[in-house]
C-alpha cells in the first residue's frame, strides 16, 4: 500500500507539474512577447522546460516505484520535486520579477535534477543486475 499511494503521489505531482508547465508555456509565449525582453524570455522558456522534463520524469519516478518494488526511488521522487521548485522556481523569479540574487539558487535545483537521474538509474540498474542474479 505504501508503494501504491508513493507512485500515486508522484503522479499527481508530475501531473500537475506538467499542467504548470503547459500553462506556464502559453503564457510566455502569448501575455509576456510583448512584456520581456529577449534573455527574460529565454530565461523564462528555460523554465518551462525543465519543468516539463522533470515533470515526466516524475510520472516515470511513479511507474517505477511500481515496477521496482524496494528500491527506495522516493528519493528519487522528491529530488525532481526539489529542483522543480527551487530551479524553474528561481528561474520564474528572475525573469518575471527581476531579481537577479535569485539565480544563484538556479544550480541547487541543477543539482537535485543531477542527483534525481543518477540515482533513479543506479537503483533500476541495481534490481536489474540483482533480479539477472536470480534466474
Amino acid at each position: 500500500m505504501i508503494g501504491r499511494s508513493l507512485s500515486q503521489r508522484f503522479l499527481v505531482l508530475g501531473s500537475a507539474f506538467a499542467g504548470l508547465a503547459v500553462a506556464a508555456g502559453a503564457f510566455g509565449a502569448h501575455a509576456l512577447k510583448e512584456i520581456l525582453d529577449e534573455h527574460r524570455l529565454q530565461v523564462f522558456d528555460t523554465a518551462t522546460r525543465y519543468q516539463m522534463y522533470h515533470a515526466f520524469g516524475l510520472c516515470i519516478v511513479a511507474w517505477a516505484i511500481d515496477r521496482y518494488p524496494g528500491q527506495r526511488l522516493e528519493q528519487t521522487g522528491w529530488l525532481f520535486t526539489i529542483g522543480i521548485v527551487l530551479f524553474s522556481g528561481s528561474l520564474y523569479v528572475v525573469s518575471l520579477a527581476g531579481v537577479r540574487w535569485m539565480g544563484a539558487v538556479t544550480p541547487i535545483g541543477g543539482a537535485a535534477f543531477l542527483a534525481g537521474w543518477l540515482l533513479l538509474g543506479w537503483r533500476v540498474w541495481r534490481s536489474a543486475i540483482r533480479e539477472t542474479g536470480k534466474t
